[in-house]
């Protein structure tokens, strides 16, 4: 049990938590969401190193991801902690992990099924 099993909310108050959300994903138009929405998609992810994820691209969403913690690559650049990439629609990319990594991502809009894999790479 935990403090927050005592705990009443104040009217309009959410109380969420990141382990209960899918892949860290936690505002967008899916379930479960903190906050369900299509303008936006926002997730806090971990990797560990030597993760590397499949090539895509969206055709619709820009995607926005700050590097909190970690060494990466993405669209063939080496990414360090603190550094943010901005992809527009149709930038392939994958996320490669160099070390453990924390990321923040988002993607605007919201767009479910908007990832198309590229197996050009």
């Amino acid at each position: 049990m935990t403090i927050h099993d005592w705990l009443t909310l104040p009217e309009g108050v959410k109380l969420d938590q990141l382990s209960a959300m899918k892949g860290g994903w936690f505002v967008g138009a899916f379930s479960p969401a903190a906050c369900n929405s299509s303008d936006v998609e926002i997730a806090v992810q971990n990797f560990p190193a030597g993760y590397c994820g499949e090539y895509h691209y969206h055709k619709i969403a820009t995607e926005v991801t700050l590097l909190l913690s970690g060494r990466a690559c993405m669209a063939g650049i080496e990414l360090k902690s603190g550094d943010i990439i901005t992809l527009s629609p149709g930038t392939s990319t994958s996320f490669d992990a160099l070390e453990d990594c924390t990321t923040v991502v988002v993607k605007l809009p919201g767009t479910l099924n908007d990832k198309y894999l590229d197996d050009v790479f």
